[in-house]
């Protein structure tokens, strides 16, 4: 008996076909792009500079902003909404009244500047708890970086007549002079809700 030949499929072509669609997919698919925090980090120490161990900062120099697994926000041990953050940090880093409660506030020299008085002790010490939502954490950073940002933008008018990031770089080191931006992360930890 002749054998009967069984009809098969070229397959030759479907792993160009495979590939081919594989590539449009990557192509025409979006991603989801994370969030995260532009930061630039201080450059290492040398190995033969001694470690600081004892660094003392008053009290009145470190605004204190929580954020609990509840995303409530308590600046100084009051709880506030986010849309008020940025006018707290304001006044607590200018010192406007010279309160007592606020940063010591210190004449100094700043070139292009001249006599200004400027909060140089002045610390804003972030923390948040491990439950915290990372939408909260992000709206509370960037109204902390942008009270930073309109303090700058309010020098620069009032000392230059330009935005901050219209100066050239001696006017920007100046004004950065007079307000860096100093904000410490604290490992999170658990505050609970309540």
């Amino acid at each position: 008996m002749a054998k009967r030949s069984v009809p098969s499929i070229n397959a030759s072509s479907m792993a160009d076909i495979s590939f081919l669609l594989l590539v449009f997919f990557l192509v025409t698919t979006s991603m989801a792009v994370n969030k995260g925090l532009i930061r630039k980090l201080p450059p290492p120490l040398d190995k033969d500079q001694p470690i600081d161990t004892q660094i003392k900062i008053k009290e009145r120099d470190v605004f204190v902003v929580l954020i609990n697994s509840q995303n409530q926000l308590m600046v100084e041990g009051k709880q506030i909404s986010v849309k008020d953050l940025r006018s707290k940090t304001k006044e607590f880093i200018t010192n406007e009244y010279n309160d007592p409660n606020l940063p010591i506030v210190s004449t100094v020299n700043v070139p292009l500047i001249g006599q200004i008085n400027i909060t140089k002790d002045h610390v804003i010490s972030l923390q948040n708890d491990r439950g915290t939502d990372y939408q909260s954490y992000l709206e509370v950073q960037n109204e902390l970086v942008a009270a930073y940002n309109e303090l700058r933008d309010e020098l620069a008018k009032q000392k230059f007549g330009k935005y901050f990031n219209e100066l050239d770089e001696a006017s920007q080191l100046a004004v950065l002079k007079v307000y860096p931006q100093k904000i410490s992360e604290a490992e999170p930890k658990n505050y609970g809700g309540d």
